[in-house]
């Protein structure tokens, strides 16, 4: 019993590790260039997959921005130089963590800032509407109506 608790803890732990796709005729040679890529890749989404890597993804996408990185790195790009080619040729979708900037503060703000706006405008307009129906009063022939109704009530009770 023993043994198969282990074998299953053993099972699922390896389930969770992160599966790379990377093809060994991918890899370069040179490891310090090696693990530049995967650093690289690593923060880059399969346009395919949309919620992986491309270094954890098998599309053939995937694959082929993983090939464009490392050919951009032994070209001689920096690590920055290569992000900001795929990002031109590919959009900024492209990037698992996109940067910070206005648009994309302005995109996530903007539902926010619609709520705090309805939320404004419903509090405002129940506050005018609860002081306009407040400070009404009944009119002499509804006060009528309404002493007429409660003697009916009144008589009909004893």
């Amino acid at each position: 019993m023993r043994r198969l608790v282990a074998t299953l803890a053993l099972i699922a732990a390896l389930g969770a590790a992160p599966a790379h796709a990377v093809n060994p005729d991918e890899i370069l040679d040179d490891p310090a260039l090696e693990d530049r890529a995967r650093d690289i890749s690593a923060g880059l989404r399969c346009m395919v997959c949309q919620n992986q890597s491309i270094d954890d993804s098998d599309a053939e996408l995937a694959r082929d921005l993983r090939v464009l990185v490392r050919d951009r790195l032994v070209a001689g790009d920096t690590n920055d130089e290569v992000i900001a080619y795929v990002v031109d040729r590919y959009g900024e979708f492209v990037l698992l963590r996109p940067t910070f900037s206005a648009r994309n503060a302005l995109l996530w703000g903007t539902p926010i800032i619609m709520l705090l706006l309805g939320g404004t405008a419903a509090f405002l307009f129940g506050r005018r509407h609860s002081r306009s129906r407040a400070g009404e009063a009944l009119t002499a022939e509804e006060q009528a109506r309404v002493a007429k109704i409660l003697d009916e009530g009144e008589r009909n009770d004893g």
